[in-house]
């Protein structure tokens, strides 16, 4: 008779759950309320708004995606690279991870 073992844990690696996992469900209301600003920007363009007032929504749903964006990197840092660090591993590679990320935001 043998006996299965069950799955290694998942990592950042590999596909499964994250460290958000936890927070998942308010992460997707969160991306479904910006979902619907874009959506309500495409409205507004087909309703011929005011440039401006479509510009300062525009403004706002930027805002939320980086908000957003900015809670992703902290939980990868507090959670990725801390892991990393705690189990004995070099965490260098999620640092530069976190780096690569910001320059990314940054530039955009």
């Amino acid at each position: 008779m043998t006996t299965e073992q069950p799955p290694a844990p998942a990592t950042a690696d590999e596909a499964g759950p994250y460290w958000y996992a936890a927070d998942k469900q308010a992460l997707l209301g969160r991306l479904r309320r910006i979902e619907g600003q874009v959506r309500g920007l495409h409205r507004m363009v087909e309703q011929d708004t005011y440039c401006i007032d479509v510009l300062t929504q525009i403004s706002a749903a930027t805002r939320a995606l980086q908000a957003v964006a900015v809670g992703l990197l902290e939980g990868h840092i507090a959670h990725c690279v801390m892991e990393a660090g705690r189990d004995g591993s070099d965490p260098s590679a999620k640092v530069k991870e976190a780096s690569d990320a910001i320059a990314r935001l940054v530039r955009s």
